[in-house]
């Protein structure tokens, strides 16, 4: 399936396995060079496209790569400066509101994005309403998106997604030729699917079945790097 594809792989729950917390998620080099391989093989039609910011990526060892972070806002090419909007100010307010939110809850944690900010519930989920009722009032009253994740709601400048930032990379070298493949995990990933399979091409849905508009399955990560290793191996 990979042959002549533009491959676009999201990272947590995808690339690794998804951690208690952001910065508990290990990157190893087999997982880095295998990538390397699979680009080379397809031409450098490969992207890493995630929800994370390009600058976490980037530290995590992804800086050969093509990315597109923080849903669809952020772009850049190996070497190169990352195209965003600027952080605005509305994103440091909801900061502070959910730094005072959790403040007296163990579990719960704020992640700073360059251009974002998440609240995770992972390690608390007897919060998780009370956090999704503030992430709500949040976002209407800054007008900001509210972006669902895994044990996470995310605030940030709306007008892209990760089907956004697939169709602006498969409209430029490398990727544009290709046939795109999507491969992701969580309800972020589905607007990858759907611009994935309106190109012409297809989703891939990893983990537990669930409603999708992928057309097609992994079971785990484990199950990924099979799959990934056996294209870059040819």
């Amino acid at each position: 399936m990979l042959d002549g594809a533009a491959l676009f792989l999201d990272f947590d729950g995808t690339l690794v396995p998804l951690a208690d917390t952001p910065d508990a998620v290990h990157v190893d080099d087999d997982l880095l060079s295998m990538l390397v391989r699979l680009r080379d093989r397809l031409d450098g039609r490969l992207a890493i496209v995630s929800g994370r910011s390009i600058a976490t990526l980037r530290d995590l060892g992804f800086g050969d790569f093509l990315m597109s972070g923080t849903h669809g806002l952020e772009f850049a090419h190996p070497g190169e400066d990352v195209k965003a909007p600027p952080r605005l100010p509305a994103i440091d307010a909801v900061e502070a509101a959910f730094n005072d939110f959790v403040a007296d809850k163990p579990g719960l944690l704020v992640e700073r994005k360059s251009i974002s900010v998440g609240l995770h519930f992972r390690g608390a989920p007897i919060w998780g309403e009370a956090a999704g009722a503030l992430a709500d009032l949040l976002a209407r009253d800054h007008g900001l998106a509210l972006q669902h994740g895994k044990m996470l709601y995310e605030l940030r400048p709306g007008g892209a997604d990760k089907g956004s930032a697939l169709t602006a990379l498969m409209q430029e070298a490398p990727m544009a030729g290709g046939i795109p493949v999507f491969i992701g995990d969580d309800v972020t990933d589905e607007e990858g699917f759907a611009a994935a399979a309106h190109l012409g091409g297809a989703g891939i849905l990893v983990g537990t079945p669930r409603p999708t508009l992928a057309s097609f399955s992994l079971e785990q990560v484990a199950a990924v790097r099979h799959y990934l290793m056996e294209g870059a191996a040819g």
